[in-house]
């Protein structure tokens, strides 16, 4: 699952102790099949009867007892994830934020705020940071911060990467109040108007994000050099990278999906397993 879907992680995740490397793709099965059960949901019945088995779901791992046939003999990873949870000792209630997360992505999506898209990036990304924390090493406040804002980080950088995907789902995470100072509206996002305007709001917001990543630094620092420190920083240098991309293509996000080639990655790493803070 990890390796189709989440190929960042995965290309970093090599460098990983092997027992860190499976817990952290257990944690990516549990949150992956939580997106795809709201998002490949035909309608919404379907998608609210999904939620009620998700929230069961989470019931069922995190019981004495922790088993149910119902559950385990269709979801191959379950036992894996539970075994993580209970080695790593993650609060249930990252979880729980991570459902409600993927609960305000029903509907049609309309973001308002800043405030309210730094709410969203936490239930979405900066939980999975939080997670990630105690899957590597043992959790502490300096750790924690950092966590989430590496997660917000890479979140803002998806929402810019996928702002014409994102559109075509009817989901908006430019928050309107931003748009408007920049004299941009919806129309100029679903007509795709590719004006000096979007520009100069896309520079804005690819700067806060790369605020996001330089808050993480201190956190990635003092992550164990067992791997996890490595892989960590070669995560933020990869999702930092997008942003360089959509730079280098004058911000025409709306002419393809902006990616790092592979051959930037390994380049990425060489120069980051060279750096000075590896």
């Amino acid at each position: 699952m990890t390796r189709h879907h989440a190929k960042t992680f995965y290309f970093a995740s090599h460098v990983l102790p092997p027992q860190k490397r499976s817990d952290a793709y257990a944690v990516y099965a549990f949150c992956r099949y939580v997106d795809d059960q709201i998002d490949l949901a035909p309608d919404e019945a379907v998608r609210l009867r999904a939620f009620t088995e998700l929230r069961e779901l989470l019931d069922v791992v995190y019981s004495s007892t922790g088993k149910s046939e119902t559950f385990m003999a269709r979801l191959p990873w379950l036992t894996a994830f539970q075994e993580t949870i209970q080695r790593r000792v993650i609060p249930k209630k990252y979880f729980e934020d991570l459902l409600v997360g993927v609960e305000m992505d029903r509907g049609p999506v309309r973001i308002q705020t800043w405030d309210e898209l730094d709410k969203y990036c936490y239930h979405v990304a900066s939980v999975v940071g939080l997670i990630m924390v105690h899957v590597l090493t043992e959790p502490s406040p300096e750790l924690l911060k950092p966590a989430g804002d590496l997660g917000t980080a890479m979140q803002l950088t998806n929402i810019l990467r996928d702002i014409r995907e994102d559109w075509q789902r009817d989901r908006l995470y430019l928050p309107f109040d931003e748009l408007e100072k920049f004299g941009l509206n919806t129309e100029d996002i679903a007509l795709e108007r590719e004006t000096d305007a979007f520009r100069a709001m896309m520079r804005f917001q690819i700067g806060r994000a790369r605020a996001y990543y330089s808050y993480a630094e201190l956190g990635i620092a003092a992550l164990p050099n067992d791997g996890s420190r490595f892989c960590v920083r070669l995560m933020s240098t990869i999702y930092g990278a997008i942003l360089d991309e959509i730079e280098r293509a004058d911000y025409q996000i709306h002419r393809g999906r902006v990616k790092v080639s592979f051959a930037r990655k390994l380049w990425l790493a060489i120069k980051s397993w060279c750096g000075p803070y590896r």
